[in-house]
């Protein structure tokens, strides 16, 4: 019986479909160097650090229910922090298994090859007076972050937050900031992510070694702390409420719909899908019943055969999205192009790692960006087409696991996209209304109240920061730079389904949402004590900051425009002379 790698508590019973590539004990408990684990990347091999053991993921990457690509942002790093976030300890476990060797110390991470990361090859043979031996520092440009602020303005940046050279970004982040842009483009957007970096360098804890581990250990004491006080069990009393709630409002849309109040009736069917959304969140990540597959079934039912989505399409990008969090080449929730441009970065022809194609800034994200704190209330009322558009291309082209646990979900959720498709199109709209007028006001009521929940999916994070501070920075100091809290009246977090306390979410997902309230209170200690700014927001003054960024990366847009209008005035009349 080979254990199978879940997000989550799998069912007792497990696949015996995945390969069997177990090292045996005594290669499971040498100690690699860093430099050997950088050539078995360099080989192609999906490595990642847990617990301080060596894993190579390359047996289940395949079987993995959360994707490929959020193994792939894992590789080179330690990813104890992401897999204990989003795992629980029984997959913790039998991750183990794939173990081939441990570290020793403290381990420095590597950019992942997705993010741009280059390795080099381990050499077979090593001369005595050859450059690379095997315990070289693997520390060089080649493999760790580059840094993008070791100017004379950075190198004050870092004296002034009491940093080290390992104030760091991502090598591709200045890249990708203009990806093809013109030169005089590059320059500019340059010039816009440093001021991002120095803002952010100034506002958090500084990234040398050991401040960023202290942070680590002080967060894994609040999550020991929050498993003691059984903040991780579901209260399912609040569920017996929640359910009372879906039946009240699904019936009082079946009476308007009876009466012939299609608006009315197309209104509490909107609330209707945007209450079970909740739900089907707290089932994505595993935190009601604590065991995949039934979680994963409640999921697929509220969102397939009742709302006509994929959850696994959410899952997907989701597990990405929890681990490169904001992040404008990698986090796909961030990537809007040609509608949104949440950061300057999206002006230069990125490339999407998750995509793997350009988000191009061509003509008609041109015509849009310079308005889009405008439509952005407009175009999150259409917001649930694009998910039905969404969800039918995962499923079609079979984006989803094929393999182990979730092998069946792609045509369980096929099935139930065509029993919504049978009682909403055709029962409800087409059968029950009369006239093609009536049938399009209450399909589009029904889908445009859904507004305030996109408002709350992107409201935590199109305000907070963008910036790639590179590897070195912890996992729970990244989380909270990247996410922010919408504070409510206690009384209100029916509206809010949970989505209010994104960041006490991001750093821990898999605590039940009813328990996120109290889970606040700890966190905010943890915040002062490590002194991470903490980032909450009442709903109306977090509207106001998602508006006010969207707003600068237009002003950004214009200047952009304005340099690009005057370097091809500039070049028509040079070669007019």
């Amino acid at each position: 019986m080979h254990p199978e790698i879940t997000r989550t508590p799998s069912c007792s019973r497990q696949s015996t479909m995945i390969p069997k590539e177990i090292s045996p004990p005594r290669e499971r408990e040498a100690v690699l160097s860093s430099r050997k684990i950088e050539g078995l990347i360099a080989n192609g091999k999906y490595i990642f650090i847990l617990d301080n053991k060596v894993i190579k993921a390359d047996a289940w990457l395949n079987y993995h229910p959360g994707g490929l690509k959020a193994i792939q942002h894992m590789i080179g790093k330690d990813a104890t922090d992401e897999v204990t976030a989003l795992h629980s300890a029984e997959t913790r476990l039998r991750m183990t298994q794939y173990q081939i060797g441990t570290i020793e110390g403290r381990w420095k991470n590597f950019v992942p090859p997705i993010q741009g990361g280059t390795f080099r090859k381990y050499p077979a043979v090593v001369q005595e007076d050859s450059d690379e031996s095997e315990d070289e520092s693997a520390d060089s440009d080649s493999t760790r972050a580059t840094s993008l602020i070791s100017d004379a303005n950075g190198e004050e940046v870092r004296k002034r937050r009491g940093g080290s050279d390992t104030d760091r970004t991502s090598i591709t982040s200045m890249s990708s900031a203009a990806g093809s842009a013109a030169p005089d483009d590059l320059t500019f957007l340059d010039s816009q992510t440093k001021q991002e970096m120095e803002l952010d360098l100034e506002k958090y804890p500084a990234l040398d070694s050991e401040v960023q581990e202290g942070i680590v250990q002080k967060y894994r004491l609040l999550n020991q702390r929050i498993r003691a006080e059984g903040l991780y069990d579901c209260n399912y009393t609040a569920y017996v409420w929640e359910a009372a709630r879906w039946v009240s409002l699904f019936l009082t849309m079946l009476f308007f719909l009876r009466i012939g109040w299609y608006c009315t009736s197309g209104a509490f069917l909107g609330m209707f899908w945007s209450q079970l959304v909740f739900a089907a969140h707290d089932a994505g990540h595993v935190a009601i019943t604590h065991n995949f597959t039934i979680d994963t079934l409640i999921g697929m039912i509220i969102a397939a055969p009742i709302g006509g989505l994929s959850l696994g399409w959410w899952k997907r990008t989701h597990n990405v999205h929890h681990i490169v969090t904001n992040s404008p080449e990698h986090d796909p929730d961030n990537q809007h192009l040609p509608v949104f441009a949440v950061n300057h970065r999206f002006l230069g022809n990125i490339w999407s790692t998750y995509h793997e194609r350009l988000l191009p800034y061509e003509a008609v994200a041109k015509f849009l960006v310079p308005f889009q704190a405008y439509m952005y209330y407009p175009v999150l009322t259409l917001g649930r087409f694009n998910l039905y558009v969404q969800s039918w291309t995962f499923l079609l082209q079979g984006q989803g696991p094929r393999k182990g646990l979730a092998w069946w979900h792609r045509y369980f959720e096929i099935a139930g996209n065509l029993i919504f498709w049978y009682w909403f199109g055709y029962l409800v709209v087409y059968k029950s209304i009369p006239k093609p007028s009536a049938r399009f006001g209450f399909v589009m009521v029904s889908h445009m109240i859904n507004m305030p929940l996109h408002v709350q999916l992107t409201l935590s994070h199109f305000a907070m920061s963008t910036t790639d501070l590179g590897p070195d920075e912890s996992f729970p100091q990244k989380m909270l730079r990247t996410t922010m809290d919408v504070d409510c009246p206690q009384w209100l977090d029916f509206f809010h389904g949970g989505l209010q306390f994104q960041a006490i979410h991001h750093l821990f997902p898999r605590i039940p949402r009813h328990n996120l309230r109290r889970t606040q209170s700890l966190v905010q200690e943890f915040c002062e004590d490590v002194k991470i700014p903490y980032a909450l927001y009442g709903f109306v003054d977090g509207n106001r900051e998602v508006i006010g960024k969207l707003g600068e990366v237009s002003r950004q847009a214009a200047i952009l425009a304005k340099c690009q209008k005057t370097v091809a005035e500039r070049a028509d009349i040079f070669h007019g002379h």
